[in-house]
């Protein structure tokens, strides 16, 4: 007699359940779920504390709101942006900006679309965002993600490491689809930047010329 295989409950089926109230459904979800939502934080805020409250704010606020979920989007996305809405209340209260948008609050202009030239230029196939799902390079990207201005980290830690969408993204952190698109690419060419100089070839380097006279 050969043992049936055991199938875990998706995420859409514990929704379910929970929503009848099966609270061990719910708690199943939270541990699914409770080391993504406390990495993130963790990312946006760069405290342990501010993160560990975020993450148990999160699933409070789930649990109260879980009756009108939706499901439009999954389970893990809707998780993600309350946690980036409780998160971003902690960074606008740092900046005692409580009421503003994040756009109002770190932004002073973009400079248009004209994207920064790189310093630092080197032979390297892999792109950050790739990067992200390699364990031995993700020390050195969240030591680059932290060198990164706030307003270019929080884009790349939804729309690249969370994997929500430009309008997901947009609308979590109080932005246009453009300046996301925009702030993204700075993102990713900054970080780019940053890890080749741990990552590329220094022989295949090409390093501009100087406009200095």
């Amino acid at each position: 007699m050969t043992d049936q295989m055991i199938t875990e409950p998706t995420d859409a089926e514990l929704v379910r359940r929970a929503k009848a109230g099966e609270l061990n459904a719910f708690e199943a979800l939270t541990n699914r779920h409770e080391r993504r939502v406390y990495s993130l934080a963790l990312r946006m805020l760069r405290q342990e504390q501010d993160a560990e409250d975020v993450t148990q704010q999160t699933f409070l606020s789930a649990m109260e709101h879980l009756a009108g979920f939706r499901e439009e989007a999954s389970f893990s996305t809707w998780l993600l942006r309350i946690a980036s809405h409780a998160a971003l209340k902690v960074i606008r209260k740092r900046k005692g900006l409580n009421t503003v948008s994040l756009e109002e609050a770190t932004e002073v202009a973009e400079g248009g679309n004209s994207i920064p030239h790189p310093e630092f230029i080197a032979d390297w196939r892999q792109s950050p965002e790739e990067l992200v799902q390699q364990n031995e390079t993700r020390g050195l990207l969240d030591e680059a993600l932290a060198r990164l201005d706030e307003k270019h980290r929080l884009v790349f830690l939804l729309r690249d490491v969370e994997g929500l969408s430009v309008k997901e993204t947009a609308d979590t952190l109080g932005l246009g689809e453009a300046n996301v698109k925009v702030r993204l690419l700075r993102a990713r060419l900054q970080l780019r930047e940053q890890l080749t100089r741990s990552l590329g070839d220094p022989d295949g380097r090409l390093v501009p010329p100087s406009h200095a006279h």
